[in-house]
């Protein structure tokens, strides 16, 4: 008797859906066969159901089995086969009755025991399942909230495969869990940290206000200790809060991998992703095989911070330059090609010099010119250029720090972030463009016209610094998110000078 089954397998961060094929031979040796180009997890889930049928009360059946994994020409690598599976070679073999499962889409890692283990990509499972009308979801008890994020489906949590059997047996009812509260989503999305806490620097609070405006990457540079890290990681503070669009596409990203906290089912607040220097590129941009999300798509819809930029290798920043310009980064393998998102602002910091202390009026630079050039050239020139605005943190003195005023906060920030975003919205209507940051060249041309002042002024700019064609589209940009920070439609002279001042810096340290 063949019994079909529905399920779903990952396929990079999207779910696809599979269809279990069971059928119990009533002769042959005994041997279970899985067939639909299994990896060895999946080849593993013949010794996990074996015994999980077995220690659940039921009886193996003594002839041969074949599993079939349909479409067959789809890798299947997910331990989430082992419930539909072990259905499915219950109901073949006649232990449990096979009608209804054709109802329910099934999904769960079995123990030997027979009791069920969460699962990896829950969230994008439930919305493949809603997509291709599978209304009913069996799922392990873990990944219960995670599942009832999506509404339109009904998520019937279980905790064991006899449990599972009762259920399809009419013998247990399980009530579908309610679909998530979202007042939960507000109030998981507070920072406990805040702009406030940092101690002057409001020259480079201004180049951030400015850079989660529009959307732009920004450059750190400075001596240690002058507070670069701090504002990194209040830089997402004065973001906008996640939509709760945002949210699930962040949260597919996390689920995937395994991140997800058991007691948030929704990711509420912006990504701050900070990896080491010594991360290698596949961990930077995603890869392995199948290929998994990197650091930078980790990082979708909020902040990537690379601290000590220049220790990085040189190579691992290589792979950074295609993922800034399109959102998205591409891994393509032999057998299979995944795209995942990465659209995230970048903080990058790094001190002047190999010892730190250049151009630090307390302290002395012990480092030789050749030393500094040497440090400085492990940056490339195309890879700076697709950073919009680099600023100088200098050190901060000390009746600054010994103020009873805090400095400017968050709440501050974020007020003025949002109304220039809303104009971007307005400007952007019916535009794939959501921010001045990722304007096209065509779109600059219609939004940011200058008059004859603003063009002598920023002639002069790519004379004097020897700006490329990028930098001169990437200080317009910034001009646009200035004056939409100042509530105008022109882009003035003034505007024109601060977006400068946000792009010479790094010719002044390398040349």
């Amino acid at each position: 008797m063949i019994v079909k089954l529905k399920t779903f397998s990952l396929f990079g961060i999207d779910a696809v859906p599979v269809e279990v094929e069971v059928d119990c031979a009533e002769s042959g040796l005994p041997k279970t066969i899985i067939v639909g180009l299994p990896e060895t997890v999946v080849k593993e889930s013949v010794f996990r159901t074996e015994r999980a049928i077995d220690n659940a009360g039921y009886t193996n059946p003594s002839h041969r089995i074949v599993v079939n994994l349909a479409p067959a020409d789809l890798p299947k690598h997910a331990a989430s086969f082992d419930l539909p599976i072990s259905l499915g070679i219950l109901a073949s073999s006649n232990q449990i009755s096979a009608e209804g499962l054709e109802r329910f889409g099934i999904v769960g890692e079995l123990a030997l025991d027979g009791n069920l283990r969460s699962i990896k990509g829950m969230l994008s499972i439930a919305l493949a399942a809603k997509s291709n009308g599978v209304t009913n979801l069996i799922v392990p008890n873990e990944n219960g909230s995670e599942a009832a994020v999506v509404a339109g489906i009904n998520v019937y949590p279980v905790a064991s495969l006899n449990e599972a059997v009762a259920f399809l047996s009419g013998k247990l009812s399980i009530e579908p869990l309610p679909s998530v509260d979202f007042s939960i989503f507000e109030r998981l999305s507070e920072y406990d940290i805040d702009f406030a806490d940092v101690r002057g620097q409001e020259s480079a609070k201004r180049a951030m206000t400015v850079a989660a405006a529009g959307g732009h990457n920004i450059l750190m540079i400075g001596p240690p200790g002058t507070g670069k890290t701090m504002l990194a990681k209040r830089f997402s503070t004065v973001l906008p809060k996640l939509s709760l669009d945002e949210s699930l596409e962040t949260t597919r990203i996390y689920s995937v991998l395994g991140y997800l906290k058991k007691d948030m089912p929704l990711i509420a607040t912006r990504p701050f992703r900070e990896p080491h220097h010594t991360i290698s590129e596949a961990g930077l941009v995603g890869g392995g095989s199948p290929p998994n999300p990197g650091e930078i798509s980790l990082a979708h819809n909020g902040v990537l911070f690379l601290d000590e930029l220049p220790e990085f290798n040189r190579r691992t920043l290589e792979v950074l330059r295609q993922p800034l310009e399109d959102g998205t980064v591409t891994i393509a393998r032999v057998s299979q090609t995944s795209v995942f998102p990465a659209n995230f602002i970048l903080i990058a910091a790094l001190n002047p010099c190999p010892c730190g202390y250049r151009n630090d009026p307390r302290r002395r630079c012990r480092c030789t010119q050749m030393e500094i050039e040497r440090y400085m050239n492990r940056m490339s020139g195309p890879l700076l250029d697709r950073i919009d605005i680099h600023i100088e943190v200098p050190p901060v003195d000390y009746t600054e720090l010994s103020a009873a005023a805090s400095g400017t906060s968050s709440a501050e920030i974020r007020k003025q972030v949002i109304a220039a975003r809303e104009i971007q919205t307005k400007r952007f209507y019916k535009s794939r463009v959501n921010y001045n940051a990722d304007m096209t060249h065509k779109q600059i041309i219609t939004h940011c016209s200058l008059d004859e002042e603003g063009h002598a002024q920023l002639q002069r700019a790519m004379e004097d610094f020897g700006l490329s064609a990028r930098a001169h589209d990437k200080i317009l940009r910034i001009a646009r998110t200035i004056a939409d920070l100042d509530n105008v439609k022109q882009i003035s002279p003034i505007h024109i000078f601060e977006a400068i001042t946000y792009r010479t810096l790094d010719r002044k340290l390398w040349t």
